[in-house]
């Protein structure tokens, strides 16, 4: 039989397997990157409110505290897709993933301080080879060096969301929680494209393709993946699922040559690479293992 721990290890390796997909239905939706995050947290927002009014039936409660932490993930999960998905457009899937491989190391280090316990040596060391075999696959695009700063960005931003929610799951609700994040995020959008004079015809416009994409994202790939994976820090830790984060770039680069074909195939450095950061993912689950 498997332990809690076990099973929420499981589950979010499902999820990141979605995470993966979702950088496919970046490419695939003809829309640019704030229309896209916008429509997203919008469809995900209408999809939990949904399942709130049908299935929850406990109190919800809000703390002034509790707000100000919502509001602080609600922004950064905004910002985080923004530059995701400009990064995306920018360089492609596969570049953007592998970068997403630094969230670990980065993590190591504000952990400790968000959660005032002491820096693990291991942590710092799996995340470090992790830096690794992302520096081996920078060197497989060195001429996309804009776009691998963005996806940087993008890393850095889902760093912050990560701890902040390890902070909120341990007295709320996971639903709630993403409830209130997709629509603070929703705000914060709407709130640059109305400045920006972006609410326009063609922002509304979209083909059918696209609606169906669109749905299939808010829906599996949000308001379910983001649910549950604030669920499993119940269990695990967020360097834990940052470092699980690192096979986001293995399922997406299969998923992309199933899709795409050989566009996405890259050199020998980028597959070195990506068995680097597996080998460090192994290795904490085995040292974490063994420590519980």
């Amino acid at each position: 039989m498997l332990n809690k721990r076990a099973k929420s290890v499981l589950h979010f390796h499902f999820i990141v397997l979605i995470f993966g997909f979702t950088s496919i239905l970046g490419v695939l939706i003809n829309k640019d990157a704030i229309a896209l995050v916008w429509y997203r947290m919008l469809f995900a927002s209408l999809f939990l409110t949904v399942f709130l009014f049908l299935f929850y039936k406990k109190k919800i409660e809000f703390s002034h505290n509790l707000f100000y932490k919502l509001v602080a993930a609600g922004f950064l999960i905004a910002a985080h897709w923004l530059s995701f998905f400009y990064a995306i457009k920018m360089v492609g899937v596969s570049p953007t993933l592998a970068m997403l491989s630094s969230g670990a190391l980065i993590t190591a280090f504000l952990e400790p301080v968000f959660y005032n316990r002491k820096i693990l040596f291991y942590e710092v060391l799996f995340g470090g080879i992790t830096m690794i075999g992302m520096f081996l696959i920078f060197k497989a695009s060195p001429e996309d060096w804009l776009g691998m700063l963005v996806a940087l960005i993008a890393t850095v931003l889902g760093v912050f969301f990560t701890l902040i929610n390890g902070l909120l799951i341990k007295k709320n609700s996971s639903v709630i929680i993403t409830l209130c994040e997709m629509i603070i995020g929703v705000g914060f959008i709407s709130l640059f494209v109305l400045f920006s004079g972006g609410f326009d015809a063609s922002f509304f416009k979209i083909t059918t393709s696209d609606f169906l994409f669109l749905i299939l994202l808010g829906s599996v790939c949000t308001a379910y993946a983001i649910t549950f994976s604030i669920e499993v820090m119940k269990q695990l830790n967020p360097f834990t699922i940052m470092l699980i984060i690192n096979m986001e770039p293995i399922y997406g680069i299969i998923l992309a040559l199933l899709i795409f074909g050989e566009s996405e195939l890259m050199s020998i450095d980028f597959y070195i690479g990506l068995t680097i950061i597996l080998f460090a993912i192994i290795s904490n689950s085995i040292v974490k293992g063994y420590k519980n």
